[in-house]
């Protein structure tokens, strides 16, 4: 579990993830400002920024602070070593502990970044995290059926498709279908 007083930090060859800082509201911002237009369907509409401020992000920071004090998530910004751009975010949701240690993955890479590699770079190193530092034995990524790119992601860093859960999320007013890609701790 990390609390405020770590300073978590976990690097690749190009990457840094870390949990987000009030300082990283900037980068944050830039990631979001210079997405391209959507790609494809989970690709998303860009995000408004008209809201957001520094005093808005600090408080997402802290939120996030405080879902990792509670074991609850735990939300890593993904940062090019070269130009400390921010380019994404891994996360991972506690679901079960106790005997079960299982935990969910999200990803989202900015499509500016796209094509080079750091989706793979920095699930892979999350997972790592996943395992090693938080202590979770059974990692799942819920897709949806037509996510091709995110199930490409899943396969290429050494996730197993398990099964296809019916009607399993609700989304844009239904219920999906989703796959179950899975990895345990080794």
């Amino acid at each position: 579990m990390i609390t405020k007083k770590q300073k978590f930090l976990s690097e690749t060859e190009r990457l840094v993830l870390r949990p987000f800082h009030n300082n990283d509201y900037e980068r944050w911002v830039e990631g979001f400002r210079n997405r391209l237009p959507s790609q494809y369907k989970y690709d998303g509409n860009g995000m408004d920024l008209s809201g957001w401020t520094q005093e808005k992000f600090n408080e997402v920071v802290s939120k996030f602070q405080g879902l990792a004090e509670q074991d609850e998530a735990y939300v890593f910004g993904v940062f090019r070593k070269e130009d400390q751009k921010h380019i994404g975010k891994v996360e991972f949701s506690t679901l079960m502990r106790d005997e079960f240690q299982w935990g969910l993955l999200g990803y989202r890479i900015h499509n500016q970044f796209w094509s080079n590699g750091y989706g793979k770079e920095a699930v892979k190193e999350g997972l790592n995290i996943a395992f090693h530092d938080l202590g979770f034995h059974r990692i799942e990524a819920h897709i949806n059926l037509d996510n091709t790119p995110s199930i490409r992601l899943a396969e290429g860093v050494g996730m197993t498709y398990e099964c296809t859960r019916k009607e399993f999320i609700y989304e844009c007013n239904d219920w999906t279908d989703n796959l179950v890609y899975y990895m345990n701790s080794i």
